[in-house]
């Protein structure tokens, strides 16, 4: 038994580090595909690329490692079936299940790990993570000149940019101040239009204007003693560049990580539990105030407060009461009682504000704290599907195991993604919301763990051509009798 589980094993480790590369890889690459525009050609360091990408890294093990499970456990027992191997195993007298065995302590192994790195590496990786995309995308050009605000980011220069594009390149209505103290000159362009970039050693930023008109003030060659002459020089052009130099903010500045860490994926368990329990105790606050606010604003026909003791007498509700009531009243009642409707429907209305927005934030920390287990119950229920459905299907390699992985995966995610947008939204319970991929997926792994261990044909068009075939043979005769009739 040892050695035969020591095989199995072996077949499973390799399939699984060579498909957990291959998805980071690919989610790294979705990452890159993403934020390239925000690293390249900003002047970092390659250290800072690399120290992002790794963290970006840690972020998609939550996503990788199920999938790895998934597709090494499916392309794991394929092979055995492919090669007749767990027909050898089962003519030894050990059965399937007794063959899952020790692939299942191991992935009980790897959901163990999966469940601490969720909650001690996790937090960690993603406060980097933010924190260092932030800085990055922060030292994007177009954030040197906001829209609509004159900027002193560049030394000597005030420039006002009125619209952008969403690229943040084109840039509108440019008004641009600058001053030479050198030559004791300054001058003023505006221009209707204009696009940036910076140069290849990322020193200087270069505006292309188009469309504009430039005043410049400088010395004139004449003397006087009070009030020294001056030159005005007015200039329209069709195009031009302003230089920049960017020496003196081009450099990354790191963000304090404090401003990140109220942030709830950057939590472990203990923070999320201690935050779900501060945010219910301002709901209860937020319901007693309520009730103390509305309370006094509903009226109750009922007769005065008496001891238990006393007896009281039953008086006759008079429907008709308001129909005695002459006109004058009658309208006075009713703008009273409106009045007195919008009132409570305004306060009502205020006070469910907040209540609603603390009770979506307490679902975004419910949210974050049931990731940590479903993590690794994911890795466990996608297992119980791909090793008896590897068994089923009887192939290996990256042809057919992929595709059937890549189908579970998508319905796993698909569900957990539904799940958790209906959760944070309010429309579902956190535990339904959370587990409802896990409950879906376990039974069907339990299904194919029953079916594998019982030599099923599940995936063999064959069999299905012969049911098919015996029940047409079965109904043909009826369809003839009832013609014949």
């Amino acid at each position: 038994m040892k050695k035969i589980h020591l095989l199995l094993l072996k077949s499973f480790v390799r399939p699984f580090l060579v498909t957990f590369l291959i998805v980071m890889f690919m989610l790294l690459m979705l990452f890159l595909w993403k934020y390239i525009d925000d690293m390249i050609g900003k002047g970092f360091q390659w250290y800072v690329i690399l120290e992002l990408m790794a963290y970006a890294s840690a972020t998609n093990v939550q996503m990788a490692l199920p999938l790895s499970v998934l597709l090494s456990s499916i392309m794991t027992y394929g092979s055995l079936g492919e090669n007749y191997e767990l027909v050898a195993i089962k003519s030894a007298g050990i059965s399937l299940t007794r063959a899952m065995f020790p692939m299942f302590v191991l992935v009980c192994g790897l959901s163990i790990g999966a469940f601490f790195f969720s909650d001690y590496m996790l937090p960690v990786a993603s406060l980097k993570y933010y924190r260092l995309l932030y800085d990055v995308r922060e030292q994007k050009s177009a954030n040197f000149l906001p829209e609509g605000v004159f900027s002193n980011s560049f030394a000597n220069n005030t420039i006002r940019v009125q619209k952008k594009d969403p690229d943040g390149q084109t840039l509108y209505g440019l008004t641009i101040y600058s001053k030479d103290p050198l030559k004791n000159t300054s001058f003023m362009v505006m221009a209707k239009q204009g696009k940036m970039y910076r140069t290849f050693d990322n020193k200087y930023l270069i505006i292309e204007l188009k469309d504009g008109i430039r005043y410049e003030e400088n010395a004139g060659s004449g003397t006087g003693v009070y009030i020294p002459r001056r030159v005005f020089i007015r200039q329209r052009f069709k195009s031009t560049t302003q230089k920049l130099d960017l020496s003196g903010i081009a450099s990354m500045k790191a963000t304090d990580e404090s401003s990140f860490k109220n942030g709830l994926q950057m939590m472990n368990m203990r923070m999320l539990g201690d935050t779900i329990r501060v945010l219910n105790k301002n709901l209860d606050s937020i319901r007693m105030a309520n009730f103390q606010l509305m309370s006094p604003f509903i009226k109750y026909f009922a007769v005065p407060a008496r001891p238990d003791s006393a007896k009281i007498k039953a008086v006759a509700y008079k429907p008709n009461w308001y129909k005695a009531l002459p006109i004058t009243d009658k309208q006075q009642a009713l703008i009273t009682a409106r009045q007195e409707v919008n009132s409570v429907k305004e306060q009502y209305k205020i006070r469910m504000g907040a209540f609603d927005n603390i009770k979506l934030s307490e679902h975004g920390a419910q949210v974050e704290y049931y990731k940590k287990f479903t993590l690794s119950a994911a890795c466990l229920a996608l297992f119980l599907i791909g090793a008896p459905l590897g068994a089923i299907i009887r192939k290996g390699g990256l042809g057919l195991p992929v595709v059937v992985s890549v189908v579970f995966f998508l319905i796993y995610y698909i569900i957990s993604t539904i799940g958790e947008k209906a959760v944070k939204a309010g429309d579902a319970s956190p535990f339904i919301g959370m587990w409802i991929s896990i409950i879906i997926l376990t039974p069907i792994g339990i299904f194919l763990s029953y079916k594998a261990a019982n030599d099923s044909v599940i995936f063999d068009a064959d069999s299905y051509k012969k049911y098919f075939a015996n029940l047409l043979a079965k109904i043909k005769p009826l369809f003839s009798k009832k013609a014949a009739a």
